[in-house]
């Protein structure tokens, strides 16, 4: 019988739950360690540095709300390139994004623990700054974990920031232009359902981002993370069983989610709390059928297992079908047009949000061969 593991996953802040939708990740054990380390030290006889970090928070609690404070150092930390190759991670680019603009990336499926997101956009294991130059990326996160001593100048050093409306309002609102915003659009409630072979996304009845595009002009940016929900089973708890009820009871009054869980151990697969080693392929928008079929053309292929791509090197390939095995090649395509409308109406933001799904559905539909799913398995927004 294998383990299960019960880890919670938080929802997005209250306020925000009929405004924006901004969900989060799961919250990694570091955050336990940062808080005992801060009350040993007050317990201390280097209580005064407590004292002293305890004033540096107040001064300092506006930050994750504009815009953080990333590391470079940390977002180039070795052991991120291990994390992508664990899996692998990769990330696909499908067109030369303008770092004029700022975009909103809205991110698919949420998974049990958001390891595309965090591994593409928070490490730069994947390339980011060279694949997407002149952008910066911040994945949103609970604000409550920026409340965590020494955990919450972790976070923010690989780029995370707070989910609060205000928080991406100010990415948005930039104008030199070239932040990203990355949202999981399903949230925890979404996690519930992440499991492998799962296509269900909740996404039909959240607007809230296509709202704050809109008022800010913001470019919208359908991904998709292909594998995200390969990396762990789940105990089975259909919609209604009394599991479901329970958790869903659970997200709505403390707000986070507990998937109960389990994969592959350190030394063998049967059971553990490891997750498997699928691949993970995060794509973006592209055009048509631009690159995939039809002439011949030159294709960028990301090299797995070269580290030569992250110092600006790359391969070149006269046809995708001589791209080698396993290396996904870089899709040319283009975002969500958004005209900015600081006083969006209803019409207007069901119509962009309709535009969304649908682009969103083409995304999969063109790319779910090259991953090896069927043709007769589709997306489900619910």
């Amino acid at each position: 019988m294998p383990r299960l593991a019960c880890l919670p996953v938080f929802d997005s802040h209250p306020r925000l739950a009929d405004s924006c939708s901004l969900p989060i990740p799961v919250p990694p054990p570091p955050a336990q360690c940062c808080l005992a380390l801060f009350l040993l030290l007050c317990l201390s006889q280097w209580w005064v540095l407590a004292v002293l970090y305890a004033g540096w928070l107040y001064l300092d609690r506006d930050t994750p709300i504009r815009g953080g404070r990333r590391s470079r150092w940390v977002r180039s930390w070795a052991m991120w390139t291990y994390f992508k190759d664990y899996f692998p991670i990769s990330l696909i680019k499908t067109v030369d994004l303008d770092p004029k603009r700022n975009y909103l990336f809205g991110f698919h499926p949420h998974g049990v623990l958001v390891a595309g997101g965090f591994g593409n956009f928070c490490t730069e294991a994947s390339g980011f700054a060279t694949l997407f130059p002149g952008l910066t990326p911040y994945l949103l996160l609970l604000p409550f974990w920026f409340r965590v001593p020494f955990f919450r100048d972790y976070i923010m050093s690989g780029g995370l920031v707070s989910s609060e409306k205000s928080s991406a309002s100010y990415i948005l609102s930039q104008p030199e232009g070239g932040h990203v915003a990355v949202v999981a659009i399903g949230g925890a409630p979404e996690s519930l359902d992440a499991r492998p072979g799962a296509l269900k996304l909740q996404v039909l009845n959240r607007k809230g981002f296509v709202k704050l595009a809109l008022k800010h002009g913001a470019q919208l940016v359908p991904v998709f993370s292909f594998g995200e929900n390969e990396l762990f089973d789940q105990m089975e708890n259909p919609v209604g069983s009394p599991l479901r009820c329970l958790q869903e009871r659970m997200q709505k009054v403390m707000g986070v989610a507990l998937p109960l869980f389990h994969a592959r151990g350190v030394f063998q697969y049967s059971f553990g709390l490891l997750p498997y080693r699928k691949p993970i392929h995060t794509v973006g928008k592209r055009e048509g059928k631009t690159g995939l079929q039809g002439k011949d053309h030159n294709v960028t292929c990301d090299l797995l297992f070269d580290r030569s791509w992250l110092e600006g090197q790359s391969t070149i390939f006269s046809s995708p079908n001589k791209c080698p095995p396993l290396l996904p090649c870089y899709l040319v395509g283009r975002p969500i047009q958004v005209v900015q409308n600081p006083c969006p109406s209803r019409e207007d933001i069901d119509a962009l949000h309709k535009t969304y799904l649908d682009e969103l559905t083409q995304l999969f539909e063109e790319n779910k061969a090259n991953y090896g799913i069927s043709e007769d398995k589709h997306l489900t927004f619910i």
